[in-house]
């Protein structure tokens, strides 16, 4: 059975620790979308990992992971990563594998990357690290994929500092290389993780056009850049936050106000550690979007939600959560593609009661407090959607799940 986990709100929601919790159950891994630009941050018996390309399987012995066709690999980057990963006793030597369609991240992409975001009269707010331009040339038929290095006529188009820069990887990359398809075809019938990069919200074509990513981060994006057909995806998982981030710019209709709730701004930023994986930067950060949520698990057929940081409201007498949008006197739950009509919408918010206890000694549903299952209840109403797993904490065992995604 494959199942696909992605990011059901604008990135950053935990599917690197869902998928390393769900991974001990899998055969594989694959990663299908995304570059070096991404982040997952896990959590196990106290060690931090920081993985920006690897798939979060690689954690667990014995499993092996897959970067797929949708992904876009500085190879820099990707060795660095492996050599961290094996300086905390990872040993991961004959379990990366990369598909031999997967596109490559050049240095001089980077700056291509910085100087087209700066020269936009409205910046998307880009991390330089190339990846947009490595999809454009993708798109405009100019790239270089893992199977064009031994490809004598391609490798001789490149800028001289371009082979200079791969030459110190070539062999490393072409003994990893793989044919994705035929791989996951001898996986018939296992268990195999898709795990997406970024969130639904910042897919090129469901997203919030043009603040989004470069490539598909929605479920569909798994069949593509996964190599497999769309029926041979069995579920899919929708990871979302007890509220709502997002890096970068672009409309945010609940974000909290700087100016009357600074408090909570800070409180939540600090208490969910709301800083990139990959850039540092600080995420801005607002009440749990159920318009949006709806939205993305609408578009992208989500089968479960995961819910992540709901431990962060520990603390607090109240919580809001946006049922509507307010848009120049228009009350809408509908989520609009118009950038200016998400720009000025206002939310419309209700009213939850907090729990006031700690969240991380539960293991089960029932375990929870009322006011907690409350909140539960009314996103799972509201979506239509069930809430398959929840997660109180960072470490991995800080997670349970109330229906087996494998069924």
């Amino acid at each position: 059975m494959n199942v696909v986990v992605i990011g059901a709100q604008w990135g950053d929601e935990g599917k690197g620790k869902i998928v390393d919790f769900l991974a001990s159950e899998s055969k594989s891994v694959v990663r299908y979308s995304g570059g070096a630009n991404a982040g997952h941050t896990i959590v196990s018996e106290g060690v931090q990992y920081a993985l920006h390309l690897v798939p979060s399987g690689i954690l667990h012995p014995g499993k092996t992971v897959y970067l797929g066709a949708g992904m876009v690999i500085d190879p820099e980057a990707l060795f660095k990563e492996l050599g961290e990963l094996k300086s905390k006793g990872i040993e991961w030597e004959g379990r990366v594998f990369i598909s031999d369609r997967a596109h490559l991240v050049l240095p001089r992409y980077r700056e291509m990357d910085k100087k087209r975001d700066a020269a936009r009269k409205r910046p998307i707010g880009t991390t330089g690290r190339g990846i947009g331009t490595t999809y454009a040339l993708k798109s405009e038929r100019d790239g270089i994929r893992i199977a064009d290095l031994t490809w004598k006529e391609k490798m001789d188009d490149l800028e001289d500092e371009d082979r200079a820069f791969l030459a110190p990887y070539l062999d490393r990359l072409v003994s990893m290389r793989v044919n994705l398809t035929s791989e996951l075809n001898k996986l018939k019938g296992e268990r195999v993780l898709f795990e997406g990069a970024q969130g639904a919200l910042l897919d090129l074509d469901l997203g919030t056009y043009p603040y989004v990513s470069s490539g598909f981060s929605s479920a569909a994006g798994a069949a593509i850049g996964g190599c497999i057909g769309p029926r041979a995806i069995g579920k899919i998982l929708g990871v979302f936050k007890a509220y709502s981030t997002r890096v970068g710019n672009g409309p945010m209709p609940t974000e909290f106000s700087m100016d009357s709730n600074s408090e909570l701004y800070h409180f939540v930023r600090e208490t969910g550690r709301e800083y990139g994986v990959t850039t540092g930067r600080p995420r801005r950060c607002g009440y749990l979007d159920l318009v949006a949520l709806r939205y993305a698990c609408q578009s992208n057929s989500i089968d479960d939600l995961v819910l992540t940081h709901l431990d962060v409201y520990d603390s607090l007498d109240d919580i809001e959560a946006c049922v509507a949008y307010d848009i120049n006197g228009t009350i809408t739950e509908e989520f609009p593609a118009s950038i200016d009509e998400l720009t000025a919408a206002k939310p419309v918010l209700r009213h939850f009661k907090g729990w006031k206890t700690c969240l991380k000694d539960c293991r089960s549903y029932s375990a929870l407090p009322k006011e907690a299952k409350d909140y539960v209840d009314f996103i799972e109403q509201y979506t239509q959607t069930r809430i398959g797993i929840i997660s109180v904490g960072y470490d991995r065992n800080d997670t349970f799940i109330r229906d087996s995604i494998w069924n």
